[in-house]
């Protein structure tokens, strides 16, 4: 329990996630957690899920619901009078998108019951601003639930308790930030959100997932709790950072909500999709972490998926099926990574070292790498995962077998990569190598704390601390820095600039000096541990 708080303390009393602007939603001010220990582990246990983000307002290629807040009364009176009428997602196919999620690695399926806007995707009896009064007619929540259930993954559900719709119907204006409804209102406002949450906990049969974003969350928590005792509330009672991964690892649940481009709802123009290659590293990077990816996907206005989102998902089907070991029921190594090399563990010896810099190797190449964190037994084994190592096409002589060495500080590892994944024999994803039966290198990593900064002039000090430096003694730490670009520009964002290396105090803390001009950035503490350098949580300041 004391480690447990530790982190907590880590994460939330002295990490900011993102600058106060981003959309983070970060749900840590729930009071309570209902949620069964077993739920949580299958949560620990589970790579990926797919999150749709579908509403009314896809029939414009516009944020999805927010384009309300401050919207003109012309604007507001048109969106809900008038968008119903021609919304009609005939070419929705929830048993391919289930189908395909499956193949991708996915485990679960979270669908937008209600966003903020307030428009319903099954026939509820609280409001006409449903589905079922739409030219599409049917119950698609329904049509989805039963799709999910077939290609044997959980069903999730997303609700918003914020109700744009009813804010207007109650002539309250539509903002993010109701704090002063009277007792009368308040009351109708939690009740519509109980009769909402009911009808979704009791209409559906057993619903695996609950995704509450927005406020007022106490009713639906409550109610959903007390009806299905088994489901699993995400956002409202776990950590969900969005749009962003942790900067450490962490031993409590957690999954990150992220986006296949910078939108959550479909954009159709001015829009720009993260790579094949670049969704894998991220699902391989919140494993790494002890976390899970709940990657996000828009349908078009008519229901179907944009191309380049199917094409995607079926890059990552092609990675997970090969590499699904180093994916599902495993938990963090001693250490994330080393350098551009993830791990994942699965029991307390088979470790996957996760090669990210693949784009460049070519097939047939032979790489050696170098482990710090890891050590070898008599009993150590070694593969990469998708081939025999024996066997390379067209070249029948040539040695492609997989090799394990003990040398001074290091586990010495040497693969071929000998399978063939595209026709130009040029795939571009991570390579996963197997170690069976090895030991860590020490049993505790340095937990890094990234700590505030001070300015004076033109300097800015950057503060760090061990918190358990008794424990694991770290010699020197550094901090890493670049200009911060926003929340979803993580992938595009420049490469680290590094502090010379500083002696830790034996206190556990350290500080390091940086010259910035004017401009937000972020930066981040790491510490070397034994010759295996241990990064802590990014942090951001913005210097006027």
């Amino acid at each position: 329990m004391i480690y447990r708080l530790i982190i907590f303390c880590l994460l939330f009393g002295t990490t900011a996630w993102a600058q106060k602007n981003d959309v983070v939603e970060d749900e840590t001010s729930s009071n309570y957690n209902l949620n069964k220990p077993e739920r949580e582990e299958w949560l620990r246990n589970t790579g990926a899920g797919l999150f749709i983000h579908f509403n009314v307002d896809a029939q414009l290629g516009i944020v999805i619901s927010h384009s309300l807040v401050g919207a003109s009364d012309d604007y507001t009176e048109r969106y809900f009078r008038d968008l119903p009428k021609t919304f009609n997602p005939a070419s929705f196919n929830p048993k391919e998108i289930a189908e395909l999620a499956k193949l991708a690695g996915m485990k679960y399926i979270v669908f937008t019951t209600k966003h903020h806007a307030g428009f319903c995707f099954w026939d509820t009896k609280t409001t006409d601003f449903k589905i079922t009064n739409t030219p599409y007619k049917k119950d698609l929540l329904k049509e989805f639930v039963n799709a999910t259930r077939e290609a044997g993954l959980d069903v999730g559900f997303y609700f918003s308790p914020e109700d744009f719709n009813f804010l207007y119907k109650h002539k309250i204006p539509i903002s993010r930030n109701i704090t002063n409804l009277d007792a009368k209102i308040a009351n109708e406002y939690a009740e519509y959100n109980r009769k909402q949450t009911e009808e979704l906990m009791q209409n559906y049969g057993k619903i695996d997932v609950l995704f509450i974003d927005g406020d007022p969350k106490e009713t639906v928590k409550e109610t959903a709790w007390e009806m299905q005792p088994d489901i699993l509330i995400t956002r409202g009672a776990i950590l969900t950072p969005e749009q962003t991964l942790p900067g450490a690892k962490i031993t409590q649940p957690w999954l990150s909500p992220v986006t296949i481009g910078t939108a959550w709802q479909y954009q159709p123009t001015n829009e720009r999709y993260k790579s094949g290659s670049q969704l894998i590293e991220l699902l391989i990077e919140a494993r790494s972490k002890g976390g899970s990816l709940l990657l996000n996907v828009g349908p078009k206005a008519n229901g179907a998926l944009a191309e380049e989102q199917e094409n995607r998902l079926r890059e990552m089907a092609g990675w997970y099926y090969i590499n699904h070991e180093a994916m599902d029921d495993v938990r963090s190594w001693v250490v994330s990574k080393e350098n551009n090399i993830y791990f994942t563990r699965k029991g307390p010896n088979t470790v996957f070292a996760i090669i990210m810099d693949s784009k460049d190797w070519k097939e047939g190449e032979r790489r050696i790498f170098n482990l710090k964190s890891v050590k070898s037994t008599e009993q150590t084994k070694i593969s990469v995962l998708g081939q025999n190592s024996q066997i390379i096409e067209y070249k029948p002589d040539m040695d492609v077998s997989s090799r394990v060495k003990q040398i001074a500080d290091a586990l010495e590892v040497s693969v071929v990569k000998a399978q063939r994944i595209y026709d130009d024999h040029k795939w571009p994803n991570p390579v996963v190598i197997k170690l069976e039966n090895v030991a860590p290198v020490f049993a505790e990593s340095a937990m890094v704390q990234t700590g505030l900064f001070k300015k004076a002039g033109s300097i800015s000090t950057l503060n760090a601390k061990i918190l358990n430096y008794k424990e694991v003694q770290p010699k020197r730490g550094r901090f890493y820095y670049r200009p911060y670009r926003g929340q979803v520009e993580t992938l595009y964002a420049d490469a680290w600039k590094m502090t010379d290396w500083v002696a830790i105090k034996s206190d556990g803390t350290f500080a390091g000096t940086v010259k910035l001009p004017k401009g937000a950035f972020e930066y981040k503490a790491v510490a070397e541990q034994q010759n295996v350098i241990i990064e802590g949580e990014n942090k951001v300041l913005s210097l006027p």
